[in-house]
């Protein structure tokens, strides 16, 4: 037995199929079967079962589900506590974040990290919110950085970025002579909406609560090609602020602040509680920290029953 038979046995429990743990690991699917059938051998019992086209954990599995977890852990545990006997943080972290922050929020941490600690490679998985949140709980990254709020007990999170929603617009758009961006005025054009997420959640209340009717134009699963749609005339749409500093400083985009109710987008850096802290995450956490913005002016937010940030509006 030896730790990549305990991961290739790791990502098929996790995928439910041979050829996606293949895929995951940039392996053949035989060779991955030729390691399911190696522990099997070892251990005496059947992993998985395969009846019925579908591949799941049989009642061994999941036991050995647990212990497998349990040594690929201490494994980790015991190479960065190696690690930390050097002066120098040194190893390898992984942090996941949609395409946005990928983008716009983490290049200026990572390159702060990298000018203090050039020993530690730091790699990005790009996943949305609920893929980023189930890969950090699953240990396959260090970190997420993810929309608040997360309420799960099982992580730690801290706030490392304040930002807003802005309307995006082309050019020369009419709402953009306007001043702010009224949602009343806004619910008269096309949107163009992300599909999924956090943010299309909120929008999804903020127009349902005032009971004013979106006329969704498209729903895209990408911010960039979010941009160059409205760029191209096609509807207006909403972004984080800080993800439309060079667009509008280049002219292809006209960036409009919502008048109340606006909406926050607060990013956070979430890992499991129970994470052995090594050297190297330690300084990433203070870094990913100390890039927070100074805080904006204080604005009043819904109650904490709702899941949103939509900021509450002012009286009309």
């Amino acid at each position: 037995m030896d730790f990549d038979q305990l991961k290739a046995f790791l990502e098929v429990a996790r995928s439910s199929s041979f050829s996606r743990a293949a895929e995951k690991l940039f392996r053949t699917q035989p060779a991955i079967s030729t390691q399911i059938r190696a522990l099997e051998t070892e251990i005496g019992a059947r992993l998985f079962d395969r009846s019925g086209g579908r591949v799941k954990l049989t009642a061994g599995g999941k036991l050995f589900l647990q212990y497998a977890e349990q040594t690929l852990q201490a494994k980790r545990n015991i190479i960065r506590s190696v690690a930390d006997l050097e002066r120098t943080p040194r190893g390898d972290l992984v942090v996941s974040a949609n395409e946005s922050t990928c983008l716009y929020i983490l290049p200026q941490v990572f390159a702060e990290f990298k000018q203090q600690y050039p020993r530690v490679a730091v790699s990005i998985a790009r996943n949305e919110r609920a893929g980023t949140l189930e890969a950090v709980l699953s240990q396959e990254v260090d970190f997420g950085a993810v929309s608040i709020p997360v309420n799960d007990p099982r992580l730690t999170v801290l706030p490392i970025h304040k930002d807003e929603m802005v309307l995006i617009t082309p050019p020369h758009h009419a709402l953009v002579r306007s001043g702010k961006a009224q949602l009343e005025e806004i619910a008269q054009y096309p949107l163009l909406l992300p599909k999924q997420g956090r943010t299309r959640d909120t929008i999804d209340q903020l127009f349902s609560r005032y009971q004013l009717k979106m006329d969704v134009s498209m729903e895209l699963d990408s911010s960039e090609l979010l941009k160059r749609f409205v760029a191209a005339g096609v509807g207006v749409g909403f972004l984080a602020r800080s993800n439309t500093i060079a667009d509008r400083k280049a002219g292809l985009l006209g960036v409009m602040e919502l008048a109340d109710p606006g909406i926050e987008r607060d990013l956070a850096l979430v890992y499991r509680k129970d994470k052995s802290l090594s050297r190297a995450a330690k300084a990433f956490i203070e870094i990913a920290q100390q890039s927070q913005p100074a805080p904006r002016s204080k604005r009043a937010t819904l109650p904490a029953a709702e899941t949103s940030h939509a900021k509450t509006p002012a009286s009309r």
